[in-house]
């Protein structure tokens, strides 16, 4: 889908406020409500973002975030397959991603102390080892910014004197 300049105020607007009204939203780009509801529903329909609430594990007793960089060894796609739909249902895997370089896998653990985080990498290291070469864990101490875009400037767009232009 291509993001012109208020699709991208609108999703500046958004990441701020998820839960701002329509009115303001469509009041801050300079766009009827309707235009604005139009937008922000194909945005929708074409998988630019996914209305949903993001949870803050530590709030609520799950002190240790945990990501885990996962290197792959005597594999094949239904060992692979099988390890991937076992993470995915594991409740305290909350991020898996199939990444590039030295590891195949990145995945996010929420363990409540350093026990709980035990038991579960234990778990899985116990019934994928024969796959599993190496597990390196990093504690996320804290969070600077996270999923954080500024879409007018990624997308390239800005102001001058003429009105909006997009930067090549």
């Amino acid at each position: 889908m291509k993001l012109d300049k208020k699709d991208c105020m609108i999703l500046n607007l958004l990441q701020i406020n998820c839960r701002m009204s329509l009115t303001e939203i469509s009041r801050k780009v300079h766009l009827s409500v309707d235009s604005t509801k139009k937008r922000i529903n194909k945005m929708i329909d074409n998988r630019v973002f996914f209305p949903r609430i993001q949870l803050r594990p530590r709030n609520f007793g799950f002190t240790n975030i945990v990501d885990v960089k996962i290197k792959l060894q005597n594999t094949n796609e239904e060992s692979v397959k099988n390890f991937i739909e076992y993470l995915k249902k594991h409740p305290k895997v909350v991020e898996i991603f199939l990444i590039s370089g030295e590891c195949d896998l990145s995945i996010v653990i929420v363990a409540k102390d350093s026990i709980d985080l035990g038991k579960t990498t234990q778990e899985i290291r116990n019934k994928f080892g024969r796959i599993i070469n190496s597990w390196n864990e990093s504690l996320t101490v804290y969070s600077y910014k996270f999923e954080d875009y500024d879409m007018t400037k990624l997308m390239k767009y800005k102001n001058n004197n003429k009105g909006i232009i997009k930067d090549n």
